[in-house]
């Protein structure tokens, strides 16, 4: 039976048609659906910027951001089991002691930061606290200052390492009791974003940020020395003598948390219910381009390429991330 030029010009374009759809498969694959990333607060203006950008990329995909103290961020997936995708952390340790091995694989550290002590015009001693005095007048009568929960948000306890290290830094004995006992309990909050609006209030005179946050809400801050502003990585065997207590992976439990320069991580949840747009996203916060350059226009030095600390970490990388991450201590 002889062919007919139509039944070949069929067969083809039906043979054109499987060619391309096994040569490019990410044409007809791309990404949708809701993507639910947990985030530290003081990544909220660099995740915002970036969830626009990709959205705008990829409009079938809907990005649902949730800020929040890093740690509360690992204990909502590992205590109230709820559904995510990527979590954040300003501190990449969180992801390390909480979600690895029984939640996620790998841990990319992706930016760092440094400690500030922010305020406004409208602090007591605004005209006279510098670099040189900042201890003394946190300890004024009359002077409200406070910082962000150490059981919940990294730059909680980070505030009390830049306290404890103040002490050694300036050689005066009993300083970090000194200081602590003109911040009532109630000066602490869940998260550090949360004092922001307490000092443009004028309820609050000082609260200790980071960098980035000062700049993207245009505050005043001290600069603190390096060896106390966790800012420089080659200073880690000096933070090291800070230690703070915080609440563990269970109830009862404890961990200690030891001074170290800030580093934030990012992880995929093991069961992200959408894993395919998850690791698009993460493909773009990486980028050079893309979010990485969102970080540092927005005042957060990004580490460019992002850094795992193995070889073996990096192999359980997702292929379209491997590119864009380097092995390194």
């Amino acid at each position: 039976m002889k062919t007919t030029f139509i039944q070949k010009a069929c067969l083809f374009f039906t043979a054109l048609g499987v060619l391309t759809f096994v040569a490019t498969p990410h044409a007809l694959a791309e990404p949708k659906g809701v993507v639910v990333m947990f985030h530290a607060g003081s990544l909220t203006m660099p995740f915002e910027a970036m969830e626009k950008a990709f959205e705008a990329k990829y409009p079938d995909v809907d990005l649902q951001r949730e800020p929040s103290g890093s740690q509360a961020a690992a204990r909502k997936v590992t205590d109230l089991n709820r559904p995510c995708d990527i979590m954040a952390s300003a501190d990449f340790k969180v992801i390390d002691k909480l979600l690895i091995p029984a939640y996620a694989d790998w841990n990319i550290r992706f930016a760092t930061n440094q400690l500030v002590l922010c305020y406004t015009d409208k602090s007591r001693f605004a005209e006279k606290i510098n670099t040189d005095n900042w201890f003394d007048i946190l300890q004024e009568k009359g002077v409200i200052w406070g910082h962000s929960d150490p059981n919940l948000d990294p730059c909680g306890y980070r505030s009390l390492m830049v306290l404890q290290l103040a002490e050694k830094h300036y050689g005066k004995p009993g300083l970090y009791d000194a200081m602590l006992a003109n911040r009532p309990l109630e000066n602490v909050r869940p998260k550090s974003v949360e004092l922001i609006s307490l000092l443009q209030s004028a309820n609050m005179d000082y609260a200790w940020e980071y960098l980035s946050v000062a700049v993207q809400h245009g505050l005043k801050y001290v600069v603190l020395p390096e060896k106390i502003n966790l800012g420089n990585y080659q200073l880690d065997p000096f933070y090291s003598q800070a230690v703070v207590k915080v609440t563990g992976k269970k109830p009862g439990e404890f961990m200690d948390m030891k001074g170290e320069s800030v580093t934030y991580g990012v992880t995929l949840i093991k069961n992200a219910p959408n894993r395919e747009a998850a690791v698009a996203f993460l493909a773009y916060m990486l980028d050079p381009e893309g979010g990485m350059k969102v970080l540092a226009d927005q005042g957060q030095p990004p580490f460019v390429p992002g850094r795992v600390p193995s070889a073996e970490m990096k192999a359980l990388l997702p292929d379209e991330l491997k590119g864009l991450v380097e092995v390194r201590d």
